[in-house]
């Protein structure tokens, strides 16, 4: 499979010549870092096989948050998240997006803009969500933010997963929403949010690089079920680790080219783009985030400041509602024999580490 990291080891000098003293810290780094993904830059473990007399010898990954290689074991792990961290109710999936007016903003000042964003979609939704008409109660939120579109280019959004329901002001009830068809109407949501990202911006110091207009024209805001259970753990999961592309769907490098698919959201039909190899470069590294920026923020019940009322919302929802078994043929989590790797040659014994070898860049000269 081809990997983003080849495509930086061919074409990254090129992309540097390009940008200059235009490429950012971030851009530097993630350059770097993938380039040196599972090489000797990073060390290794000596693994050998418990079933033959091979001797494995594993690189270490990046780890960098941005890398299509090492954002896999992160989403698996997180979808082995007990099930009772998450409350026993159905979620929606609602999406507040940036409109184009603002992008170069948002670009320009990266942590302010995508902090405002993340916040204010939150806090339009629980305002909303206050609204005895609507749900009259706090919900739990977990807000992800991302800056891409499937064919990579710069669109920032913020995905909210919420609860279908919240805790009473005085902690005594669960309430559900008044509407089974929709949590909010996104419409007077769109609204809020609008009007709430204009006062985040006037805080900021930014409101004057923006044109009034803006503040007049309708913004999207979309709302969806998203389920419950396993599924909102492959929702937290494909959501919180998601970045801008993933190996899989590179097809194919030349020396002038790169070639990638993704899936038309619209259509549903599979979708191919050739870039050159900068162009490439160019689109991945604009969703390359400044050290320190958050992708994702916990609002009202999942937050930190209410895990009493979460426990609380838990209680209720558990008295409320028979939590059913679950199936048998859902995956359980691997046995601890299961969770060393396969020997790579026989694919019948396990790998043990007996040595770890120090990366190259810190061993001294």
């Amino acid at each position: 499979m081809l990997a983003g990291a080849e495509i930086i080891r061919l074409h990254g000098a090129a992309y540097r010549a390009h940008v200059g003293d235009r490429l950012l810290p971030s851009q530097a780094r993630v350059l770097r870092d993938l380039a040196a993904c599972r090489t000797a830059y990073f060390g290794g473990q000596l693994t050998p096989c418990d079933h033959g007399a091979r001797q494995v010898f594993r690189y270490h990954s990046c780890g960098n948050r941005h890398c299509p290689t090492c954002h896999g074991p992160h989403t698996e792990r997180w979808r082995e998240t007990p099930r009772a961290q998450l409350l026993p109710c159905p979620y929606y999936r609602v999406t507040f997006t940036l409109p184009q007016p603002l992008r170069a903003l948002a670009f320009a000042h990266q942590r302010v803009v995508y902090g405002v964003l993340m916040r204010r979609a939150a806090a339009a939704l629980q305002r909303l969500a206050a609204d005895p008409r609507y749900v009259g109660a706090r919900l739990g939120c977990l807000a992800v933010l991302h800056t891409w579109t499937r064919a990579m280019l710069y669109h920032p959004h913020v995905h909210l997963l919420v609860t279908a329901g919240g805790l009473s002001a005085d902690g005594t009830q669960w309430i559900a929403p008044k509407h089974s068809a929709f949590l909010v109407p996104v419409q007077a949501l769109s609204v809020i949010f609008r009007a709430k990202v204009c006062a985040g911006l006037q805080r900021a110091g930014l409101l004057d690089q923006v044109s009034p207009s803006t503040w007049t024209t309708p913004w999207v805001v979309h709302a969806q079920p998203a389920g419950r259970g396993q599924r909102v753990l492959d929702y937290l999961g494909r959501y919180v680790f998601r970045i801008a592309i993933a190996n899989s769907r590179l097809e194919e490098m030349t020396d002038d080219a790169v070639t990638f698919r993704y899936q038309d959201h619209r259509t549903h039909e599979t979708r191919r783009v050739t870039l050159t190899g900068v162009a490439f470069l160019e689109r991945f590294l604009q969703h390359v985030l400044p050290r320190g920026c958050a992708t994702v923020r916990s609002d009202g019940l999942w937050s930190a400041a209410h895990r009493a009322d979460r426990t609380r919302a838990r209680a209720l929802l558990t008295a409320l509602t028979v939590i059913a078994a679950p199936p048998a043929h859902e995956p359980t989590r691997a046995s601890s024999l299961g969770d060393l790797p396969r020997c790579p040659h026989c694919h019948v014994g396990t790998l043990i580490v007996i040595a770890v070898l120090r990366p190259s860049w810190s061993r001294p000269p």
